[in-house]
């Protein structure tokens, strides 16, 4: 994006001189390149917005259930790992501390909706265990997270089979 030089002259130059008031320097802009580091910035992160919902890799059971309405802000995440681990968001936390730390956080937000992320593994005592303390420190809506697409118990086939 410098600007350049034009001779106007027509004539021809001598190297090593320059002609008075024969030389104007340019004052376009080409965009060109611009427009191209832009257009490649654009895709890459159309490409890799998607791929930014970092999580912790659970493997999470499948249900037909429909997909709960979207919100404004990041939901909270309270993740249970087959390894054990409880992670709030990304971040491992001890299971005492993970009440304490969710009401400070949510003390700051609009929405009191949290989501529970269980590894299909974990034994179904484990996930009511945390679902009870989270009741019990004052949060009444809480969602469970699963993969979609699973068995369906009336016997209809899923949409799309």
């Amino acid at each position: 994006m410098g600007a350049s030089v034009a001779n106007r002259g027509g004539g021809t130059r001598r190297r090593g001189r320059a002609r008075r008031g024969g030389a104007k320097p340019m004052s376009e802009i080409n965009v060109t390149p611009f427009v191209d580091v832009m257009l490649c910035l654009l895709i890459i992160f159309m490409v890799a917005a998607p791929l930014m919902t970092v999580g912790v890799p659970i493997d999470l059971p499948d249900t037909s259930a429909e997909a709960l309405p979207s919100e404004q802000e990041e939901p909270l995440t309270v993740t249970l790992a087959a390894d054990g681990r409880v992670m709030l968001q990304t971040t491992e936390v001890a299971r005492d501390e993970i009440i304490p730390r969710l009401q400070a956080i949510a003390a700051e937000r609009d929405s009191p909706r949290i989501f529970v992320r269980a590894d299909g593994g974990i034994p179904y005592e484990q996930v009511m265990e945390v679902m009870g303390a989270l009741n019990a420190g004052g949060f009444r809506e809480i969602g469970l997270v699963t993969d979609a697409g699973g068995p369906r118990l009336d016997g209809n086939p899923e949409v799309g089979e």
